[in-house]
């Protein structure tokens, strides 16, 4: 069934980070509904972070219920040492762990996106290089303190205090906060949303 231009898609938001919210919102998007999907986001064994961010955002596309006008979006962010992926940290003992092993080098943050909209499926994914500058004991506690790395992957958010500790990156700003706006606006407009007056 075609919607007529009275009835345009609900876009549906498949994750629950605020910060995904906020990053849409810049752009004029203001999703319909907001439905996280629930997920085994366990890499699987060998499986490198590239593949596996894409992977994780296809996954999350197609788990979020939706009528078949409605449009899906759904990202995943992978931080990436080498071949070793630095998910959310559990504890503080992990996030010091990922923190100390980044510091004074570069890693790499993937942020891959999807977009469903029936049967019809489109995807991309942004590559940033991020340079961490040398932590010393201190800037890792008073990090740590400021309950930022909660939730976050690699255990630090760009946008936050964790900011200071970034030197330079190449690449996209916003896919290293959690959504690359050019890519995902280009997916929006071929997936048929237009922002509502």
């Amino acid at each position: 069934m075609m919607l007529s231009p009275d009835h345009p898609p609900k876009l549906i938001l498949g994750s629950g980070s605020p910060r995904r919210r906020e990053l849409l919102a810049q752009i004029g998007v203001v999703p319909g509904d907001i439905r996280p999907p629930d997920i085994d986001e366990t890499p699987q064994k060998t499986e490198l972070p590239r593949p596996y961010c894409i992977r994780m955002a296809r996954e999350k596309a197609w788990a979020v219920q939706a009528d078949a006008g409605d449009i899906v979006l759904a990202a995943d962010t992978t931080v990436a040492l080498g071949r070793r992926i630095l998910g959310k940290p559990e504890d503080e003992a992990e996030a010091v762990a990922f923190l100390r092993a980044m510091s004074g080098r570069r890693h790499s943050v993937i942020t891959a996106v999807a977009l469903r909209r029936g049967d019809t499926f489109w995807q991309r994914d942004v590559l940033t290089k991020v340079k961490m500058k040398r932590l010393s004991d201190a800037e890792i506690t008073a990090y740590l303190a400021t309950g930022d790395w909660r939730g976050k992957a690699g255990g630090y958010g760009i946008q936050g205090p964790a900011g200071a500790l970034i030197p330079w990156i190449s690449g996209s700003f916003t896919a290293v906060v959690g959504l690359p706006l050019a890519e995902t606006a280009t997916l929006l407009n071929a997936a048929g949303w237009r922002a509502q007056a």
